[in-house]
């Protein structure tokens, strides 16, 4: 049990690692003025949600998926401070698809948002990752 928490922990920091660099990244691209520029920031963001953001995510649920194997169902199904952190970790899971979205819309020239509305975005996985560590270590309910 304890290495499936513990790669869990670690897929976890890779993934929040890439989901705060990558809308960072869409700050810069979306100020962006030259083709030379542009071009780079496509191959990193690229690089970037395929080569470490995407798996580290799938690694993440994966060894959740096998820490939560341990405990019996009639716990799980009385942990409701687990129930919202699930919640809030789909929640993450539909972020992390909308920057492929964003990401698709970069590698084709067609962003509409300026880079003031990507540092906003850029905000959001920090609200759920102090949520989701609150909720684990006091599990207030």
């Amino acid at each position: 049990m304890l290495w499936a928490k513990a790669f869990h922990i670690i897929f976890v920091v890779t993934w929040f690692a890439a989901l705060f660099y990558l809308p960072r990244l869409f700050v810069y691209h979306a100020a962006c003025n030259d083709e030379a520029g542009n071009e780079r920031f496509k191959v990193m963001e690229r690089k970037l949600y395929w080569g470490i953001m995407t798996p580290s995510a799938i690694l993440t649920l994966i060894f959740g998926l096998w820490t939560l194997s341990f405990y019996p169902l009639d716990l799980i199904s009385s942990m409701h401070w687990l129930h919202a952190k699930l919640l809030l970790v789909a929640i993450l899971y539909g972020y992390h698809g909308y920057c492929g979205r964003l990401l698709k819309r970069f590698s084709k020239d067609n962003n509409t948002r300026s880079h003031i509305f990507y540092r906003w975005f850029n905000e959001f996985p920090v609200f759920i990752l102090i949520a989701v560590v609150i909720l684990v270590v006091v599990k207030p309910f």
